[in-house]
């Protein structure tokens, strides 16, 4: 902010002070500015029309408000400040009590028609109603402006990544022999600036405003532009919390589910809800990332890897299940040949076809000279004691051990079976390949992230 005290000159007059008092109003009518202002705000302001009037511009960075990347839509909050010389505007402070500048409307002098070229939106912050106007005939005009700009972004290395969006400042109509545009700051006078009164950055870090002049020539006719840089850094605190860690506690949970039992059908629905999940998190990452990019976003591709691994492991489950149920079905198949023997007459009878089951490793051999153990008693014993009391309870006993032993020899025939052991060494061998291949991704990706 800036003031205009009321100034009081003394003045000795024969011996005796006397007071001189002056207002901003004198100033306005000695200028002619009170009574018509249209020679002053209708044409340039320059007594010969073949010297261009020269306007020094300065942008300052107040606020980063947002930067989308679904619409690459850049909306900074910024201070300009334009200045340039009147050449019919002058007077002596001395004859006005020091009165070196005057506060006046913006709308009763010529301004220059400074516009930006990526700005889409019409801005709708508060307007300064107020130009400051020097002795000498310097105007300075400040603004604060809201500007929703268009960005071309490059998301490849999101949420690691550094956007720089320009703003690109000329005039609309007066060309390089009418108006020279110059930066009244230099990048790092504008950076230093900028970092002193930046207000918020939000997710975003401010790196460096850098200024550039540049001339574009059209219908034969150069006009000056101004490109202001904005470099900045995204905070990738949050998407890492809330997305790259999810995705890969996903793939440990993968990784862990190799560990359950292949007979099992607990392990393929694991691997079903996990696969799922990952599928839940593409979507989300489709209403963050832009439809059209460039290069395929390095987060992309960390999903779809992870993704396509969980799939293959999917699938390899879905093998070796079939393999295991496969050899299962085979060696459980029952072998009874027909007898003429009237199954109604005792249903808790136990045909002795039934002991001729596969023998399997698991099941101890008897050395030579020893007699091997049998697990269940005979018929006869049991016929034997079926007078008693407790007979009913012992024959549900005997039938919950003979359950016991069926198991007992499929489980035995799963390891020994050749179709278990095929499956046996695709779990190994893809385990194997799953983990090589996931740290080897997972260091190749995180490297083109951070380089």
């Amino acid at each position: 902010m800036r003031r205009f005290p009321l100034l009081l000159l003394i003045i000795f007059a024969d011996g005796v002070p006397t007071k001189k008092v002056c207002s901003y109003l004198d100033v306005l009518d000695y200028l002619n500015l009170t009574k018509d202002t249209g020679p002053f705000r209708l044409t340039r302001p320059v007594l010969d029309y073949t010297q261009p009037t020269i306007v020094e511009l300065d942008i300052l960075l107040y606020a980063i408000l947002a930067v989308v990347e679904k619409t690459q839509t850049f909306i900074p909050f910024i201070w300009a400040t334009l200045k340039w010389n009147h050449e019919r505007i002058s007077w002596d402070p001395d004859q006005f009590c020091g009165i070196s500048e005057v506060a006046i409307p913006r709308e009763m002098l010529w301004k220059p028609d400074i516009f930006i070229y990526e700005m889409i939106q019409k801005d709708d912050s508060p307007l300064n109603p107020y130009i400051l106007v020097s002795s000498n005939g310097t105007i300075y005009s400040e603004e604060d402006l809201k500007v929703v700009s268009t960005c071309k972004m490059d998301v490849h290395k999101f949420p690691f990544d550094t956007q720089s969006c320009n703003i690109t400042v000329a005039s609309a109509i007066h060309h390089i022999d009418e108006m020279r545009l110059f930066p009244g700051s230099n990048s790092s006078r504008a950076t230093q600036f900028s970092r002193q009164v930046m207000k918020t950055q939000g997710e975003w870090e401010f790196l460096q405003l850098s200024v550039t002049s540049t001339n574009i020539a059209f219908n034969n006719k150069t006009w000056d532009n101004l490109i202001y840089t904005f470099s900045m850094k995204r905070r990738p605190l949050l998407h890492v919390i809330n997305f790259l860690l999810p995705v890969l506690f996903f793939l440990i949970l993968d990784l862990a589910s190799f560990f359950i039992a292949d007979h099992r059908g607990e392990k393929l629905g694991f691997k079903v809800t996990v696969l799922l999940a990952i599928s839940v998190l593409l979507l989300i990452l489709n209403d963050i990332l832009p439809a059209m990019s460039n290069e395929t976003p390095l987060i992309a591709t960390y999903c779809i890897v992870m993704f396509a691994l969980m799939l293959l492991s999917l699938l390899e489950t879905i093998l070796v299940t079939n393999l295991i149920d496969k050899d299962l079905t085979f060696q459980a198949r029952p072998r009874l040949k027909d007898t003429k023997t009237d199954m109604n007459t005792d249903n808790w009878k136990t045909d002795p076809d039934e002991k001729r089951q596969t023998c399997c490793s698991c099941i101890h051999k008897v050395s030579a000279g020893e007699k091997q153990l049998e697990l269940l008693p005979v018929a006869e014993e049991v016929n034997g004691i079926s007078q008693s009391r407790d007979s009913h309870v012992l024959l549900l006993i005997l039938g919950e051990l003979k359950e016991m032993q069926m198991n007992l020899n499929l489980n035995c025939r799963m390891e020994g079976g050749k179709s278990v052991l095929l499956a046996k060494r695709i779990n190994r061998a893809f385990f194997i390949f799953y983990v090589s291949t996931v740290f080897l991704f997972l260091c190749f990706i995180f490297i083109e992230w951070h380089t």
